[in-house]
């Protein structure tokens, strides 16, 4: 099977992922979304650029390394904060404070940072250098797992995404793309015979509501998954319940519907109620984080939900 080694950018990729698709599985992440979901937990996924990360928990503070991220920034964004007690109670410390304004993106501080407490969130690699790490776990896939694709959205990155899945279908492992599902319906086309599974998500059904809570509309979205339905592929339906934005009992029948419509081709539908464990990201990049007063549902209305579409004769769980 021919493939191109072409560049891509990513943000991570982790092993034994037990939540991205059958059995234990490693994800390659990808840097860049077109959606702007207000309950993204993964707020380094959205942009293409490169970022600046901050892990103040691991700065030992400017002293001790000479001012070293202080000097190598050459807009004044970084400087010593306040004195603070060290954790180890062995004194004070002065721990890097970055001016979000001034800083322009270079990422020369990151370079500087003894401890990484200053990274790049991004980095960018190739085809072939993605596989060979990917390689190195085919042993734990042996019950069922494989590899997925996520994002931010892969299909952002449609060549790397597209060559990617080529390699590895080719070296016979078991592919899922984790997709919004807003990108062209020709691209869905021209990936659909390289991918196993695809983990699709269904925001809302509505879709002035949709582009509300995620700016953009959800009519691609919708097409995109009857086209895969039709065409024979196979679906893991994935539906956020977001208190007060996604929750409505009309809204979730709505999407059950459209579910059960999709006949055969969703092998399973998967709920997944709100969790803030994301909102730490929020602070390493300096965002403000939207839905901070938001609490996840509670379980009793999460089984009520899960009873519903199983009502309308879907394979449902709780996520």
């Amino acid at each position: 099977m021919e493939y191109q080694n072409v560049t891509g950018r990513i943000y991570d990729i982790q092993g034994y992922a037990v939540h991205d698709g059958p059995g234990i599985r490693t994800t390659v992440y990808t840097k860049g979304c077109p959606l702007r979901c207000l309950w993204c937990h993964s707020p380094e996924s959205q942009y293409h650029s490169l970022e600046l990360g901050y892990l103040p928990v691991k700065c030992l503070g400017v002293d001790l390394c000479q001012n070293a991220c202080v000097s190598a920034c050459p807009n004044g964004a970084i400087s010593a904060g306040e004195p603070v007690r060290a954790l180890d109670g062995s004194g004070e410390l002065r721990k890097a404070m970055i001016d979000r304004a001034k800083c322009t993106g270079c990422l020369k501080c990151t370079k500087a940072c003894i401890t990484k407490a200053l990274y790049p969130s991004g980095r960018d690699t190739t085809v072939d250098e993605v596989y060979e790490r990917l390689d190195k776990d085919r042993g734990f896939f042996k019950n069922g797992g494989g590899i997925t694709i996520s994002g931010g959205e892969a299909m952002a990155q449609f060549e790397f995404t597209l060559n990617l899945a080529k390699r590895l279908k080719d070296s016979g492992l078991h592919i899922c793309l984790d997709t919004t599902g807003f990108a062209p319906t020709e691209e869905f086309k021209q990936i659909l015979p390289y991918i196993d599974l695809f983990l699709y998500d269904i925001k809302h059904m509505d879709t002035l509501m949709h582009k509300k809570l995620t700016g953009v509309g959800n009519e691609l979205i919708l097409t995109n998954a009857r086209f895969l339905a039709e065409h024979g592929g196979a679906l893991q339906i994935r539906v956020p319940v977001i208190p007060k934005l996604t929750d409505k009992e009309d809204n979730l029948r709505a999407t059950a519907a459209f579910c059960a419509e999709l006949g055969e081709a969703v092998k399973l539908v998967q709920l997944l109620p709100y969790h803030a464990t994301g909102r730490m990201k929020y602070d390493r990049l300096g965002w403000h984080y939207k839905l901070k007063n938001v609490e996840p549902p509670t379980e009793d209305f999460m089984n009520r939900i899960l009873a519903l579409f199983q009502s309308y004769g879907l394979s449902a769980q709780l996520y």
